[in-house]
């Protein structure tokens, strides 16, 4: 166990599980983001003069990036040169203490360093050993950059997104990031209970590109058994019906009817029971099979009311229903701020700013701290803390003349 400086108060379950992040911009920081929420102490190897490539992104709060700040919350850092002796063996005492390694480079960068996998695995084998890279480290395309937007027009979900008349849109979120890195971190954290229960580590080698697909729902089934490749259907899900935005008198807003009963629901709710009796409509296939004419009977409905008069009557009968928020409306949430979703996080400037906190709740645990602000570290901010901690850690074992060192856990 590597104890030291605790910047996650709030305990969780991966407490006493540190991890070294040698990774940047988004995936690998997400990644170990969610790591340091449930409670581990993330250790963020930087490098030197710049750091994280995202210290330089915008917005900007007292000069410190706001990108940076939301996804390298609760974060340590040390800058080290790798081409340095002092700062090599500096690593080398991190690494025996380290529970996880975590980084985002192309493949090869990290064994050209001398810290990749396969050299890890040998000398110091507890280690849970991550990769997030574009392709994966097999393949013939393994050696590629991999950047979000790449794998989202070579995953398919572009050719997903947008309106049948339109072009291809990217998805509004790094969806190709955040998707490897939730599907890193659900590696991770099984990797760490196989090595409770055989004291080894693991290689997590994930790829991008493979997220996507993973992610795609049912497409690739759906091309498979249908034979027709699918393509933008605007925001209505190609398998249900009603499940899309209609037009209200002043806006539009969702309604997801996903089966036959919230349909009838959706029907009394509007005043309408004659919907469920159209012989158009009394099946999902077959208001799927006829969406234009279902669209344009409920719209005759609901664009004679406000949106709210709608979402009251929907939510009363129990189906589906929402308008569509614009961000500035998450800050008011009454169910986020409820549950202690809308946090805040700051740098080493005074302003903290409002970011989305930790979705997971686990009993046990207490939740997000909606007013305290968890901080981002300072380009090096550590570097002194860590090495006193190393130094005592050494002198602890030449005083002890412990020949096994310190036990990790």
């Amino acid at each position: 166990m590597y104890i030291g400086v605790d910047q996650n108060p709030n305990k969780g379950p991966l407490s006493g599980i540190t991890v070294l992040d040698f990774s940047r911009v988004l995936a690998g920081p997400y990644c170990t983001m969610v790591l340091a929420d449930l409670g581990a102490r993330v250790i963020k190897i930087e490098k030197f003069g710049t750091g994280d490539d995202t210290r330089a992104f915008g917005p900007f709060v007292e000069d410190e990036s706001a990108y940076f700040i939301c996804f390298n919350r609760g974060k340590e850092s040390i800058v080290l040169d790798i081409k340095s002796p002092r700062d090599r063996e500096i690593l080398e005492q991190l690494l025996d203490k380290a529970d996880v390694l975590v980084e985002n480079f192309r493949p090869g960068v990290m064994d050209r360093l001398g810290y990749g996998a396969d050299r890890l695995a040998k000398t110091h084998p507890h280690i849970v050993y991550a990769s997030i890279s574009g392709f994966g480290h097999t393949g013939p395309f393994s050696d590629l950059p991999g950047y979000d937007m790449v794998v989202q027009a070579m995953g398919g979900v572009m050719s997903l997104t947008g309106w049948p008349d339109g072009p291809p849109a990217r998805v509004g979120t790094s969806f190709g990031d955040l998707g490897a890195a939730l599907f890193a971190t659900i590696g991770i954290v099984s990797a760490l209970y196989k090595r409770s229960q055989n004291a080894q580590g693991t290689r997590v080698d994930i790829g991008m590109l493979d997220c996507q697909a993973a992610l795609m729902e049912t497409a690739l089934a759906r091309y498979d058994v249908e034979g027709t490749v699918p393509g933008r259907t605007g925001d209505s899900h190609p398998s249900l019906a009603p499940f899309e935005s209609f037009a209200a008198k002043d806006g539009r807003f969702v309604i997801a009817a996903g089966n036959d009963t919230l349909f009838m629901l959706m029907a009394d709710a509007l005043e309408a029971p004659q919907l469920a009796l159209d012989p158009l409509f009394t099946s999902n296939n077959l208001r799927c099979r006829n969406r234009s004419d279902l669209i344009k009977a409920i719209e005759a409905i609901t664009s004679i009311e406000p949106i709210q008069h709608w979402i009251d009557r929907l939510n009363a009968a129990g189906v589906p229903c929402s308008p569509i928020n614009t961000i500035d409306k998450l800050f008011e949430n009454p169910q986020l701020i409820a549950r202690s979703m809308i946090i805040h996080v700051k740098g080493n400037g005074s302003r903290a700013i409002r970011t989305a906190g930790n979705p997971i709740r686990l009993g046990g645990y207490p939740q997000n701290d909606p007013v305290t602000p968890v901080v981002a570290p300072g380009l090096n901010e550590h570097r002194e803390q860590i090495l006193s901690e190393l130094m005592a850690s050494l002198g602890s074992y030449i005083s002890r003349g412990d020949d096994q060192g310190d036990v990790l856990t």
